[in-house]
């Protein structure tokens, strides 16, 4: 699939960062590992960009995350944006043994040690849920500076903690209900966080995920057993043209969750993006 996404001419590759979902209806599932995972496509892929969207802090002592970040970005050349988020699901944090309680305060921790690796080097922190002493980031990887930060949250005070720092910022489509009206309002209330955090709206790229239909099920259930949200669909020219309406309201991204997620629904992308590149 990986391979797929780079010929048939996308531009990211991005995993989710999940252990376990289950659920009455559905039962029992969960994907692959995700830094395992970017590892190996760091290694057969040579152009897209690739991220987690997003890693969970909750999931990952914040030293070793910075470490793995560091280590994926040296192997894919300099590729990897940090998507980071607080985490949501509750039934993999009860599974793993990872605590659910006060997970934006535990957030605000991890990212600070976190970005400061990625950006410094080093850090010296003590605090109430992590401690990093004396603690150095080598070999640093490619990037000076370290890999480009994405914050994938609505919540005001996530917001407020990583709106400072980051280069780009994400919502899941459950946060425009997957629908192009929808989301002027949404990235309105993001301008508007920006701006509070003393930051140029223009600095900071807004990308979306957007699910897209690519077998005529437009509302099916999804992989991750999200209902009520119509997927995007249609012809070549039609998907071309819901692209490029997010784009006219200022979406710098689109992630593309396909459903479903194959090799086939990649390659069946290169029509809509021809369509895009035409003129008009």
């Amino acid at each position: 699939m990986a391979r797929a996404a780079e010929d048939v001419g996308l531009d990211s590759l991005w995993l989710g960062d999940h252990l376990l979902y289950r659920d009455a209806q559905h039962g029992s599932r969960g994907p692959w590992e995700a830094w395992s995972t970017l590892a190996g496509l760091a290694a057969v892929t040579s152009r897209v960009t690739l991220g987690p969207l997003v890693a969970s802090t909750s999931f990952h002592n914040p030293v070793m995350l910075a470490k793995k970040a560091a280590t994926v970005d040296e192997m894919s050349g300099g590729r990897l944006v940090l998507g980071l988020g607080a985490g949501w699901n509750e039934v993999e944090y009860r599974a793993y043994g990872f605590p659910f309680d006060r997970r934006v305060s535990r957030f605000e921790e991890a990212f600070t040690i976190i970005r400061t690796l990625l950006k410094d080097g080093h850090i010296d922190f003590d605090g109430r849920f992590y401690q990093a002493r004396d603690c150095e980031l080598v070999p640093r990887g490619p990037r000076p500076e370290g890999p480009p930060l994405l914050i994938g949250s609505n919540g005001e005070r996530m917001l407020s903690i990583a709106l400072p720092y980051v280069q780009a910022w994400n919502s899941w489509y459950s946060g425009f209900g997957n629908r192009l009206e929808e989301a002027p309002a949404l990235l309105a209330q993001i301008d508007r966080a920006i701006v509070a955090a003393d930051r140029d709206p223009a600095e900071i790229d807004k990308t979306l995920a957007l699910r897209v239909d690519m077998a005529g099920r437009t509302g099916a259930r999804d992989a991750d057993g999200y209902a009520g949200y119509d997927a995007a669909s249609g012809s070549p020219d039609e998907l071309a043209a819901v692209f490029r309406g997010f784009a006219a309201i200022g979406v710098a991204e689109l992630q593309l969750v396909l459903d479903p997620i194959t090799a086939a629904s990649i390659t069946a992308l290169g029509p809509v993006l021809e369509a895009l590149d035409r003129p008009g």
